[in-house]
């Protein structure tokens, strides 16, 4: 793995951050294919995620304390997980 720029590193660890922490609302975890995170990280990234379609913020971003994890956010975090050569949580 070459050298990264700051930006785009900040950007790649949230996206892997918020899939990491991700939750389910009521399915088990397992079963689940709606995913959501909270939102506790920089603001200007999560828009660029949002702008991306990797997350969705809700039509009040400012005032949800959760973002929704899109197909293509989990497909992307999946991704940034084999490239930084991070284990992702077992299923089952």
């Amino acid at each position: 793995m070459g050298n990264i720029k700051a930006e785009e590193a900040m950007k790649e660890l949230t996206l892997m951050l918020l899939y990491l922490s991700r939750f389910t609302q009521g399915e088990k975890f397992h079963e689940a294919t709606d995913f959501y995170a909270w939102k506790g990280y920089d603001f200007d990234i999560l828009n660029e995620l949002d702008d991306t379609d990797y997350i969705r913020q809700g039509s009040h971003p400012s005032r949800s304390k959760s973002v929704y994890i899109t197909e293509s956010g989990m497909e992307q975090a999946k991704e940034l997980l084999s490239k930084y050569g991070i284990s992702d949580w077992k299923q089952g």
